[in-house]
């Protein structure tokens, strides 16, 4: 066994054996003490290898035992910390980016519907004037009933003339036609 001393000593000329015995001898109490900032065991041991392995390769001395074992536990602390944060940032900018990015979608879903709207109106105005007619109230809502009263047509007509502008959109517009009817606008 070793005197604190010559721990200290084989530490700062970077000795195998004394890094056997810190593994050895501060691994778990440090990882449990990372586990009081963070949840995770994973992250926790993960942390204090880092530490372990940032030590081997520092150029740091540590003038006594006691000096060196604050040093451990204040720099797991601080790297939990630092690792909290930049989780929180983390959490931060995906949420930045996901509220953009649903905004982004929904005002390009908008000009899509915006469009898909523009080119039906378009091609209802350059049906037949009968079949606009028919046509127009039936986006309105009203049934096949009232459209014959309020155009003063049959039933059948009102049904024919709602074919045919359909049939003419379908020709118009093409695979937007489908939209429409997936939207269940038409």
């Amino acid at each position: 066994m070793f005197s604190e001393d010559q721990f200290m000593s084989q530490i700062n000329r970077k000795e195998t054996r004394a890094f056997k015995i810190l593994f050895e001898d501060f691994y778990t109490p440090l990882v449990i003490y990372a586990l009081r900032f963070v949840e995770e065991q994973s992250t926790a041991e993960d942390i204090v290898q880092e530490l372990i392995t940032d030590l081997w390769e520092s150029p740091n001395k540590y003038a006594s035992f006691i000096a060196f074992r604050s040093f451990l536990y204040h720099s797991v602390r601080n790297r939990c910390l630092n690792y909290l944060k930049h989780k929180e940032v983390e959490k931060r900018y995906i949420s930045y980016t996901m509220a953009h990015a649903n905004a982004s979608d929904e005002d390009e879903q908008q000009e899509i519907e915006e469009e898909v709207y523009r080119l039906l109106f378009k091609a209802i105005r350059e049906l037949p004037e009968k079949c606009k007619a028919v046509f127009e109230l039936h986006l309105a809502g009203k049934k096949n009933e009232e459209i014959a009263s309020t155009l003063q047509i049959s039933i059948l007509t009102v049904k024919s003339q709602k074919q045919k502008a359909l049939r003419q959109l379908k020709e118009k517009m093409g695979n937007l036609f489908y939209i429409l009817l997936f939207l269940e606008i038409i």
